[in-house]
């Protein structure tokens, strides 16, 4: 056992088919199957705790016992260490929540230094990039029929998926960087210990090019599903049986391509906290959520839905105040003609999605490493790992 992020040896985990070293129970010595009662049993109303020296009937168990420190007085649930952000136990919903949050609060000049860093950063290129080298997208006639409505609305849509395409690669880029750098900072607090912007770089630094291996592993994944579901609608035509076919094909593409994402969220932290390869990781995630997809699915959505609402608050009173200021884009919405957005409109758009990528960097990378701590905990007993880590008294390093 050591105190790195990675905590424990991911080759002896439970979920990869191996033993650990935590104890586990002892077959019962005379015979009987686990979960049976004894044909034995003591005379009634004389039932005691086991003898040890110092401590007679009716005295409460040694720290130890079964596995775990107990709580005060028998027969209580013992309470679960919290050496850090949250409790040494099976999380839920809100606790895992409320981690990344106390995460946020607990090591702030880290954090928010970190994330607000590499979100103007970002959004300097973007508004560079925007103002720059994209081109203007064509107008749409909206007196256009037929053939030529339809041929420039495709052409309106590869322009907007165009100008897309380079934001967000720069905000892919952005993800992984503070992604990378904020699980370790999560995995310290955890264990109730600081960190810095220096150390938390130092540990995250050789595992970038692998995160990045795998978030293009992932991209290039669903890329090649939602191809192979829209090809065939295509290849049909534009009459009704090809647009309905492309429309299954679509919705049966994202199915797919959510499943496959829920099954490897977990991937990351994985290569993060337990230095695995590209592959292994994916692998790991696999394992880790298997028989808990649904409740993954659901941390993640509720995740994505704060993190909308706390865009929707932001942006939208920044998008006002940017058309406001912006007379000329102003001017054309009003006039019904293209929109022509100049510095004001960009510079006042960007200061809104600095706010935005500031709080929400932190907070959704907290949450995934904390479902990945959940789910090893809830798997693997990486609680009892993380209490000798964390030095609770009671947890030796023999888990005795």
């Amino acid at each position: 056992m050591n105190d790195s992020p990675g905590w424990a040896s991911p080759g002896s985990a439970p979920s990869d088919d191996q033993g650990t070293g935590i104890p586990k129970p002892s077959p019962p010595v005379d015979g009987t199957a686990a979960g049976q009662w004894s044909p034995a049993q003591p005379p009634p109303g004389q039932w005691s705790t086991p003898s040890a020296p110092g401590r007679g009937p009716g005295m409460p168990p040694p720290p130890g016992w079964g596995g775990r420190p107990q709580g005060p007085g028998w027969g209580h649930a013992p309470s679960a260490a919290k050496p850090g952000v949250i409790p040494l136990r099976p999380l839920g919903v809100g606790e895992i929540l409320d981690g990344s949050v106390s995460t946020m609060r607990a090591h702030w000049r880290t954090v928010l230094g970190l994330s607000l860093t590499v979100s103007v950063f970002a959004q300097i290129v973007i508004v560079l990039v925007q103002r720059y080298l994209l081109p203007e997208q064509e107008p749409i006639d909206p007196d256009a029929t037929g053939a030529e409505a339809i041929r420039q609305a495709t052409d309106s849509l590869q322009s907007q998926l165009a100008n897309t395409a380079p934001s967000t690669v720069i905000a892919m880029i952005a993800t992984l960087i503070t992604t990378s750098l904020l699980t370790i900072v999560v995995s310290r607090s955890v264990l109730g210990r600081p960190v810095t912007l220096s150390e938390a770089w130092s540990e995250a630094r050789p595992r970038i090019l692998p995160l990045l291996g795998l978030t293009l592993l992932l991209s290039l994944m669903s890329a090649a599903i939602m191809a192979v579901g829209l090809v065939p609608g295509l290849t049909v035509g534009g009459g009704a049986a090809g647009i309905a076919l492309t429309f299954l094909g679509f919705v049966a593409s994202c199915v797919i391509v959510l499943w496959l994402m829920v099954r490897f969220t977990l991937a990351a932290p994985a290569l993060m906290l337990e230095r695995q390869s590209v592959l292994a990781a994916l692998r790991r995630s696999a394992k880790l959520v298997r028989g808990s997809w649904w409740r993954t699915f659901g941390i993640l959505a509720l995740t994505y839905l704060l993190v909308i609402v706390l865009t929707l608050i932001i942006t939208i009173p920044f998008g006002v105040v940017a058309v406001a200021v912006d007379g000329d884009g102003l001017s054309g919405i009003l006039n019904g003609g293209t929109t022509d957005f100049g510095w004001p409109f960009l510079i006042v758009t960007g200061i809104g999605e600095v706010i935005v990528s500031t709080l929400a960097y932190p907070f959704t990378a907290g949450v995934m490493a904390l479902l990945y701590i959940d789910q090893r905990i809830r798997r693997e007993a990486l609680d009892l790992e993380l209490a000798r880590a964390a030095g609770v008294p009671g947890y030796d390093a023999s888990g005795n």
